[in-house]
């Protein structure tokens, strides 16, 4: 069964500890922690410290995607922040087996992220050694925009490489994930939904958690 990861950019910060432990009862499997700089995306969204501080909050593993310039000034930080899973995008640095290494090295699962417009050929030489893929169906840190269809051709593409070589790697797809495209998402080839306002913004999180992983 597909996974869900709530993205807690959705969610309401003045009681961030209550909507984390809302969709931890929900059903949620993992947390989805986008971290922007203001850079390498327009927003800026919250760093290490806001991280660690819910890290007792919640059994959840902490799925922590860097949108950030750089990250490899900061991936200590996260690290000792509680990220479970470490995902940088593959567009922010020139040292991308590198970084992976070093996540590796601090006993952390390495992810990497694609934008878009990215093609899988600029990760092929990492698959080895990463746990996690993410597909980004939107261009990042940009609100209001639709699911881009065509991502759907790449997740599939990338099941088929993942299967082919044998690999251990989860896909992850984020970017206006909802019911109406859920199933979808999930025939490409997607293991992990990510899913912000479509968990946060009902009134029944639980409820929509339950749909999302039974749209296959």
């Amino acid at each position: 069964m597909v996974k869900v990861a709530p993205s807690i950019l959705s969610a309401d910060f003045s009681r961030l500890a209550e909507e984390v432990k809302r969709v931890e009862q929900g059903g949620a499997d993992l947390l989805h922690i986008d971290v922007m700089d203001g850079h390498f995306v327009p927003n800026i969204t919250f760093g290490p410290a806001v991280i660690a501080s819910i890290k007792g909050k919640t059994k959840l593993p902490f799925d922590v995607h860097l949108m950030i310039e750089e990250p490899e000034k900061y991936l200590n930080d996260f690290i000792r922040a509680g990220a479970d899973i470490l995902t940088v995008h593959a567009e922010s640095t020139v040292h991308l087996h590198r970084l992976v290494s070093h996540i590796k090295s601090q006993g952390i699962k390495p992810g990497v992220a694609i934008n878009p417009s990215t093609p899988l050929d600029a990760i092929k030489y990492v698959l080895d050694d990463i746990d996690l893929v993410l597909i980004m169906s939107v261009n990042p840190g940009f609100g209001g925009q639709k699911f881009i269809p065509r991502i759907l051709d790449k997740i599939s593409e990338l099941r088929s490489i993942v299967e082919q070589n044998q690999y251990d790697i989860l896909i992850e797809v984020d970017g206006v994930i909802n019911e109406d495209n859920a199933s979808e998402i999930i025939d490409a080839g997607a293991d992990i939904l990510v899913a912000g306002s479509a968990i946060y913004e009902s009134p029944n999180p639980e409820d929509v958690i339950k749909r999302l992983k039974n749209n296959n």
